[in-house]
């Protein structure tokens, strides 16, 4: 019978072995068998013919699988036990499993931050390589207006904010790269938010690059951002973005998409 690899012998004694036989059946459908008999369902799970039909027509009733009375398939419905899942998660669990698909896919560093005060601090981080003289981690704090990251959730912030942050903020040069004059940042934050995502080069620290995207959540509210660091030996700006936004912005397609189901 497929399912889990238990020893029926240390099962509690509140182990439900109808409940594992009901998932057991739902498991039995997969990208292959999209549809399957009466027959197949039991010879996959192992059960009777006469459980098999119980445990299906169960399954029908709740809405979970559909049947022409010969095959059965499973429905739209099922979706909602993920969603149940997905919307007890936070952001940072929902984002790390796509931040690894993006650093394996790309070799470089990704994390995930949102704006706190005239920071953005660090939520969620797949780390590749240290690229920086600081160490970074869950926790870390870097001024936003020199960072990727700090620009995407400063352009799409409310224009009120963003007039409060810059006449409280000092926007201090970290290289000599770094924008520290609010009118050119201002320039900045425009081309960001017309073009959907912020490129940094050098102004966080010399030899690094930065590549970042938006974050929505459910209701479209922008909530966080996503980005890929590179050192500059990768190649010019040009072949940066040529090699890591298309994978960035697919990432921060499937965050979002994730972050929509928890709604």
């Amino acid at each position: 019978m497929t399912g889990p690899d238990h020893d029926p012998g240390a099962r509690s004694p509140e182990f439900v072995q109808s409940l594992e036989r009901g998932l057991a059946v739902i498991r039995a459908f997969d990208k292959e068998r999209r549809s399957l008999t009466l027959s197949d369902v039991a010879r996959e799970t192992g059960l009777s013919r006469a459980s098999a039909r119980r445990f299906l027509h169960t399954l029908v009733e709740l809405g979970y699988v559909a049947t022409d009375g010969r095959e059965f398939t499973l429905r739209p419905a099922l979706l909602d036990l993920g969603y149940a899942y997905l919307s007890s998660l936070t952001l940072p669990e929902i984002a790390l499993p796509h931040l690894h698909e993006l650093s394996e896919e790309v070799g470089e560093s990704s994390s995930v931050a949102v704006l706190d005060g005239a920071d953005i601090v660090y939520v969620a981080r797949v780390a590749t390589h240290r690229i920086m003289s600081a160490a970074i981690r869950v926790g870390t704090r870097f001024p936003a207006h020199a960072t990727s990251m700090g620009r995407v959730l400063l352009a799409h912030a409310q224009p009120a904010a963003v007039d409060a942050y810059l006449a409280s903020t000092t926007l201090t040069a970290l290289t000599s790269r770094t924008i520290t004059r609010p009118r050119d940042l201002r320039t900045v934050l425009g081309q960001v938010r017309g073009q959907g995502w912020a490129v940094v080069d050098q102004e966080l620290e010399e030899g690094l690059r930065s590549v970042a995207a938006p974050l929505r959540d459910g209701t479209g509210r922008v909530v966080a951002a996503v980005n890929v660091s590179a050192p500059v030996r990768r190649g010019a700006i040009t072949e940066i973005l040529e090699h890591l936004l298309p994978p960035l912005l697919k990432a921060a397609a499937a965050i979002e998409s994730d972050l929509a189901r928890m709604r």
